[in-house]
This record gives structure tokens, sequence and C-alpha cells, in this order.
């Protein structure tokens, strides 16, 4: 039977031990599901010479389940927070070749004609999974879902990749429900949001591009095109945090790697610098619970990363400036000792929950479901549709107030307030980041340097600040050796007068900051 339309994807991985486990699982809470239907699906992909398919996010291939083929054309292909929703054209053919004349829809016939021009098509690469699928149907409004387990490998030349994936494909009902029935079915298995789509694998294993690790994961820049909606600009923002979000939470279950709960914590901050830029369009109610738990959630990756900084920054390289008397084993025992097993535990204990699993989802569902509206703000719907170049400069300019009023009694700051200015600091540097593509580089480049630099001084103290922090830190250890004692207060003086030298720059960091022109207004 031939089918055309769009579908509409959640695409997740999982572990293949948590796939099985979750495939052996009853009832799923609110749901009801029909019974598992296994099935081998072999599927070979097809595109020209340069990949032209590929290029403009089409993906053509033909399946054979049981002694069947179906010819499949995939429609924007690309996948955002596991969402993909393109347009797909289905149709029976009789064996592995393609066959164009079977289309029925004249659009996707007309589409991929013109992509391909007189280009030949061939084989480049195929996939062999086991699918295991199951009907849901959500007892509330009886949207159905259908859910699919695959397991197998990616193949192309002599060489296989292998693939576990979890497709939650709507089948009727509203798109969010997937996003629900995820979390009733997940509970407290961690999962990553697939970034691509199988089709994008395939290239990329037949291009010998290795299978990607939990490792720590940056930001990619954000770029607008010119006179974008602000609702679009935001979208993508939240796009950028999630992914990294996601992926550090990844980083940190899977390795100690000190960089992985610095980049959670990064993205975490990023996604509620977000919600503030962009309050004025927003309806607060519905992205309060999501920041509060991104606060939950920074502060325990943040009580990590302040930790791995004191050891790794602050303690670990005084070692060879101190006095060959002066021992630093007991300290940094003690030190490692309480990262390895309390705060890092907290936070990968957390990480591993429900609660977090659940907040990924909502962020996502949030993301691509515009959980943004307010019915009750009748003006929000402007708001949302002028060109992201005029809130940009609206919110820098209210942030970079913010930031100024600090300034403007710079030497008469508490350590506080120091460290709410830090924090100002972060939030208008977010946004530059966020908003920098809408401006010429040239004008860009010159204040952002002057930012990071200044805030590499107020990060320091910050340090500096955590260092005062160790007799407390380390009281039981403190009333047990004269060797840490000793230790402390060497880290802590030593760092005092480095301190004290840092902040005599600070203003003059901060009036060559101050006169930098503004390239927002």
């Amino acid at each position: 039977m031939s089918k055309s339309g769009r579908e509409i994807e959640l695409k997740l991985e999982l572990e293949a031990s948590a796939q099985d486990a979750i495939k052996r699982a009853g009832s799923i809470k609110g749901f009801t599901a029909g019974r598992a239907v296994t099935k081998t699906l072999q599927s070979i992909y097809f595109d020209t010479p340069d990949q032209a398919l590929r290029k403009a996010k089409v993906s053509l291939r033909v399946r054979k389940s049981g002694r069947s083929w179906l010819q499949t054309a995939k429609l924007g292909t690309g996948v955002m927070g596991g969402l993909s929703s393109p347009i797909e054209a289905e149709h029976p053919v009789s064996g592995r070749a393609l066959d164009f004349s079977v289309i029925e829809d004249p659009t996707v016939r007309e589409k991929l004609t013109e992509i391909i021009g007189e280009a030949p098509l061939s084989e480049c690469f195929e996939t062999v999974m086991k699918r295991t699928t199951r009907q849901l149907t959500r007892e509330a409004d009886g949207t159905h879902i259908e859910l699919a387990f695959d397991t197998g490998n990616i193949l192309a030349g002599a060489g296989s990749q292998p693939l576990v994936e979890l497709e939650m494909e709507l089948k009727s009902g509203p798109s969010l429900a997937l996003f629900e029935a995820a979390k009733a079915l997940l509970d407290d298995i961690p999962f990553r949001f697939s970034p691509y789509s199988k089709a994008e694998r395939g290239y990329r294993f037949a291009e010998g591009q290795e299978v990607e690790e939990h490792k720590p994961f940056f930001a990619d820049k954000i770029s607008f095109s010119a006179g974008i909606s602000t609702e679009l600009a935001f979208r993508d923002v939240l796009r950028s945090c999630l992914t990294q979000i996601s992926e550090n939470r990844l980083a940190v279950l899977a390795s100690e790697d000190p960089e992985g709960p610095h980049q959670l914590r990064v993205g975490l901050r990023r996604l509620r610098s977000a919600f503030r830029l962009f309050r004025r369009v927003l309806n607060p109610a519905t992205f309060a619970p999501l920041d509060q738990m991104a606060r939950t959630i920074a502060g325990e990756a943040g009580a990590l990363r302040d930790l791995d900084v004191l050891v790794d920054e602050i303690v670990a390289p005084l070692v060879d400036k101190a006095p060959p008397s002066l021992s630093f084993d007991a300290l940094l025992a003690d030190l490692n000792a309480s990262r390895d097993k309390d705060i890092r535990t907290t936070l990968t204990d957390h990480l591993k929950s429900a609660e977090v699993n659940q907040f990924l989802l909502d962020l996502a569902a949030y993301t691509e479901g515009r959980g943004w509206l307010d019915p009750e703000n009748f003006d929000q719907t402007t708001l949302l549709a002028q060109p992201i170049e005029a809130h940009a400069s609206r919110a820098l300019a209210k942030q970079w107030k913010k930031v100024l009023g600090y300034g403007k009694r710079l030497e008469e700051l508490s350590i506080e307030e120091r460290h709410d200015m830090r924090k100002a600091m972060k939030k208008m540097r977010y946004g530059i980041e966020f908003f920098g593509s809408l401006y010429p580089s040239d004008t860009v480049k010159p204040f952002l340097k002057r930012m990071k630099k200044l805030q590499d001084i107020f990060g320091y103290l910050n340090d500096v600040a955590m260092a005062e922090s160790l007799p407390e830190k380390c009281k039981a250890l403190e009333e047990k050796s004269m060797e840490a004692t000793q230790a402390i207060g060497f880290v802590i003086g030593w760092h005092e007068a480095q301190c004290q030298a840092k902040w005599l720059h600070a203003k003059d960091y901060w009036d060559a900051t101050r006169a930098t022109p503004k390239f927002w207004t």
C-alpha cells in the first residue's frame, strides 16, 4: 500500500542493555500497549556521486521486510532535539532497484527530479536492523504512537557500525504526546537525543567518521540570518542549549574529565541567560519550572566544577612553588576524596534520575512545541514576529546597564557584589555570543575581548574566595594534620598576593571595556 504525508518522530539513543530492559517492561503509565512485533529490515540508501540528495536533506531508500520491498523518499530529514518531521512518500516496488514511476505525489516526484537532474544514482550504504514495534494508545484521548526499537548495524564497504535507537512515531494526536510517552517509557534511563537520521549516520560512516563518544561538548556557534523573527531566534538558542546540556550530561556520566561538568554548567547557564535575555517576549510562568531545575542541576555541576578548579588550578600548581619542607599530599588526598565520593556522586546520581530525564524532555517539548506562548498576552504575537535585530539590541542594552551599575562602584564592591557583577558579565557575554552574528565581526570582537579579559580577573577572584574556604572544607583533616594546615596557609597566602596584584588592574580593564564602542547601539 502506498503512503504519502508528513511523519513526526522522536528519535532517542540508548545503551543496548537499557533498550532491552525497556522492551521487557510490561505496562507504560497512561498508555495501553499492543503486542510486540519483531521484523528484520534491510535498507539500501541511494544518492548521486556528489551527494545531491544529502545536501538537500532528502533520503531515498528501498527497504526489504520479509519478501516485500518498499521504496521511501523523505524530504526534510534534519533532526532537532531528537524530533524529525519529514515529508514521506512510500510505495511498494518489485525489488532492490528504485522505481520513480510508482511515486504518486507529483510534488515529491518533481522535487527528486529537480535535485537529481541527469546524475546517476547508486547505492551508498545500507542498514540491517532488527526492529521490534509496539502500538501505544493514550488512555486519556486515544493518541496513537508507534514505538520502534531498532538494533543493528550500518554497512558500508567491508565495514559495519552498530546502531541502537528508539523511534517514537506519532500516528495520531498532538506532537507533544511523544515527549509525554518518552517520560513514561524511560523513567530513569539516561538517553541521548539522536542528532542525526539513519541516512546521515550512514553517510558519516561511509566517509570514515568515527562513532561519537560521550565527550565534553562545546556549544556550536549560533548564527542567525538577517530578519529572522525573534521567536525563531529564541528557538534556535534553546536548541543549542538543549544539545549542550544533554550531551554533557552523558559526558559526566561516562568519565571523570573535568571539562564535562564545566560544559554542563555552561549549557545550563546559557539556558537561564536565554530565558532572561528573551524574557520580554515570553510567558514567564511556562519557563519557571525549567529555569528552577536548570538552577538546581547547575548548582550540583558547579559544586563539582568548583572543586575541580580548587584542586587542579588553585592547589596542585603550587606544589612546585612551595618550599621543599611543605607537603601537599594530605590536603590533595582529602580534596580528591571529597570530590570523588561526595560531590561527584551527588551530581551523577541526580543526572541518572527520572527527574532529569523529565527536565530534558520537557525542555525539548517547550522548544519544539512553542511552550513560551501566553494566551493572555495579546501583544506577544507582535513581539515574537519582530526581527531579532530589534530585540537583540534592546536585550544587550538592558544587560549592559546591569553590568554598568556594578562597574560604576567597582572600587567599593563587596566580595558578594563582585560575584554578582561577574554573573552579570557572564549573562552579557552569553548574550553577545547569542546575537553576535547579527553585527559586523570587527565591532563585536573588540568588545568581547575586553569582556573576556575582565571576566578572567573576576573569575580568578572567585577562585581565590574558594581557596579561602579551604579551612572549612578540610576541617576534620586540619585537626589531625599540621602538614595540611601549613599547606592551606601557603595556598591562601600565595593566591591572596596574586589577587591583590590582579585587582589593581581591574579598574584599568573596566575603564577600557567601558570605553570600547557598543556595537549594538
